[in-house]
């Protein structure tokens, strides 16, 4: 049976409490969908460039975007793969996280996802490993990590998901649940590649299914990546035998205390001096009208054509979706008849 071991050390404590302020500042900002849209794209875009360039990906944040918006760019191919299929990952976080429990089947999907067309062997994609794999300093070439044998893998990552799906795990805060996810994701080392994205996809799902991170505007990752040496350090700071986690959780803590706060000192900015704004205060979308007004920033108009095969409904019912975006007063119409479109406020 899987089971923890830290203590809530005064950093820990004041790290989550100004978590837990910045968060609720963030949720209470006025904010137009236009912008929730922006901040969204903005974290996933940082997120798949860090958590990719911590593991050797060559490709800038800009390169990243190009791929993001679907264009292609003379990148070598490996570089380009892991970028769109992190990409994939991230988006099919909500799917996931919709599941009752997160299963063994689950973990194998999202690795699988995250490393397919990558690998030497195809057959370790979205398997547990069947050999030894050491972790080594590409610099001295000394093993810093030997994780358990292939044997031991199926069970510890059986009893570990055991305890995600516990009512036990529901007590616990969910920034130290993530922290505890992506720690152990990593120390099993379950995988032949791949394990230290499939940790931060994990701790970003985990997050978001317990509610902290509903909207997607952090990029955890952008963290890490900002200093590796110090990432890797505190992964490596803990005791083998004991497990104790606390070390780490200081520093999971405050990547993910760093990370809330640029997003709020982003949204304050957007905020500031927006008379009509405040006025109005939060729009709430459903995932249907977010994905129209994420068709219009990215194409500047939608017309009632779009939206029907974007959801496979009829014209009829895509005019009632958006009547309810105008009467939201998100959209506007722009012409008439056939060359009917519409854009944003």
């Amino acid at each position: 049976m899987f089971k923890t071991n830290f203590r809530y050390t005064n950093k820990i404590v004041n790290n989550l409490i100004f978590i837990a302020e910045a968060r609720t500042t963030i949720i209470n900002a006025p904010l137009i969908p236009k912008w929730e849209v922006s901040l969204r794209k903005d974290a996933l875009l940082r997120s798949v460039h860090s958590s990719t360039s911590i593991e050797g990906n060559l490709l800038s944040l800009e390169q990243v975007s190009e791929l993001a918006d679907g264009r292609d760019i003379m990148v070598r191919r490996k570089d380009k793969q892991e970028v769109l299929n992190y990409i994939e990952a991230l988006e099919k976080i909500p799917d996931f996280a919709k599941k009752p429990i997160i299963s063994i089947n689950d973990l194998l999907k999202i690795h699988k996802i995250i490393i397919k067309g990558t690998m030497e062997n195809p057959v370790d994609e979205g398997k547990f490993r069947n050999r030894m794999v050491f972790v080594v300093n590409s610099a001295t070439g000394k093993t810093i990590f030997t994780p358990p044998s292939p044997d031991e893998v199926p069970k510890l990552v059986k009893e570990f998901l055991d305890w995600i799906n516990s009512q036990e795990v529901k007590e616990i805060n969910p920034v130290i649940e993530a922290g505890i996810t992506h720690y152990e994701i990593v120390r099993i080392h379950p995988f032949i590649d791949g394990n230290g994205r499939t940790a931060r996809v994990m701790a970003t799902l985990i997050l978001f299914k317990r509610g902290f991170d509903v909207k997607r505007f952090f990029a955890l990752d952008d963290y890490y990546d900002h200093d590796r040496h110090n990432y890797y350090s505190a992964l490596n700071k803990v005791d083998k035998n004991t497990l104790d986690l606390t070390e780490w959780l200081e520093y999971f803590t405050e990547g993910v205390m760093v990370s809330i706060n640029a997003v709020k000192d982003k949204i304050i900015g957007l905020s500031k001096d927006i008379k009509k704004v405040k006025e109005r205060g939060q729009i709430s979308l459903n995932e249907r009208q977010m994905r129209v007004v994420e068709w219009i920033m990215q194409n500047g108009k939608i017309t009632i054509g779009d939206v029907s095969k974007m959801f496979n409904i009829t014209r009829q019912a895509g005019l009632k979706e958006m009547k309810k975006l105008i009467d939201l007063k998100v959209i506007k119409q722009k012409g008439k008849g056939r060359g009917a479109h519409y854009i944003l406020i």
